[in-house]
C-alpha cells in the first residue's frame, strides 16, 4: 500500500540545516497496524507528515500502491489526503462553537457529500462510537475522550484507507484512555490500516508492528 525509500527531511534555519529524517525507509501493507515511538524531538511527528502528505521530503521516494506521489500537484495531494487518510490529533482539533454532528459532516462536505446523506453518516457514525445522545454537544460539553472519539469518527467520515494519530491518547485520563485503545483495535478488526504515534508503551503494544525512530532514524522493533 504505502512506501517510503530513502526518504530525507531537511529544513533550513538560517544559515543552518536541522536533519529531521534521515535516511528512512518504510513498507506499510493493507491492514497493518503500525506504532512509530520516540522521544519528543526524533521526527515522529515529521515522518506522519511525510506519511499523510502534509509535507514534501528533501529527497527519497513515497508511493502508494506503486505510484510515486513525489511529483503531485499540491491540489491533488490535497484531494488525495480528503478522500483516503484520516488523521486524529492529540488535541482533538475540534472548532470552538459547533456540534459534533457537525464536526463529522465537515470532511464529507469538503468531499462534495450531497447534505442529507453526509448527515445521516455523521449520525451513524457518532452513534457507533457511543455519542449518539451527545451529537448536537458542542466540544466544551464533552470530555476528553468524548472529544476524542468525535475526532475519530470525523476522520472515520470520507471512509479513508488509511488511518494517522499523532498522540491519541495523549490528553486522556485512564478510563478514557482504555476506551480510544479498543476503539483503536476495533478499527483495525474491521480492515482499516493504522499507523500511530505515540511515547506511550501501552498503546503502541495494540499494534502488529513497531518501530523506534532516534535522531531521525527509524528501525523496527522485533517482536
Amino acid at each position: 500500500m504505502l512506501e517510503l525509500d530513502q526518504v530525507w527531511r531537511i529544513y533550513e534555519v538560517g544559515d543552518s540545516e536541522v536533519v529531521a529524517l534521515q535516511d528512512v525507509s518504510l513498507n506499510i501493507d493493507d491492514g497493518d497496524f503500525v506504532a512509530v515511538m520516540g522521544p519528543s524531538g526524533s521526527g515522529k511527528s515529521t515522518l506522519l507528515q511525510i506519511i499523510g502528505l502534509l509535507d514534501r521530503p528533501s529527497r527519497g521516494r513515497i508511493a502508494v500502491n506503486g505510484e510515486d506521489l513525489g511529483e503531485l500537484a499540491d491540489e491533488e495531494r490535497t484531494r488525495r489526503r480528503l478522500l483516503t487518510i484520516g488523521f486524529v490529533f492529540q488535541r482533538f482539533h475540534l472548532l470552538s462553537g459547533m456540534a459534533a454532528i457537525e464536526q463529522v459532516a465537515l470532511p464529507m462536505e469538503a468531499a462534495g457529500v450531497p447534505p442529507e446523506e453526509r448527515y445521516e453518516r455523521a449520525a451513524d457514525l457518532l452513534t457507533s462510537l457511543g455519542l449518539g445522545p451527545r451529537m448536537e454537544f458542542q466540544p466544551s460539553q464533552l470530555s476528553g475522550g468524548q472529544r476524542q472519539r468525535v475526532a475519530v469518527a470525523r476522520a472515520l467520515a470520507n471512509q479513508p484507507r488509511l488511518i494517522l494519530a499523532d498522540e491519541p491518547t495523549g490528553e486522556l485520563h485512564t478510563e478514557d484512555k482504555a476506551n480510544i485503545i479498543e476503539l483503536f483495535r476495533r478499527m483495525h478488526r474491521e480492515g482499516r490500516t493504522i499507523v500511530v504515534v505515540t511515547h506511550d508503551q501501552e498503546v503502541a503494544a495494540m499494534a502488529e508492528r513497531q518501530f523506534e525512530i532516534r535522531d531521525g532514524r527509524l528501525r523496527e522493533v522485533p517482536a
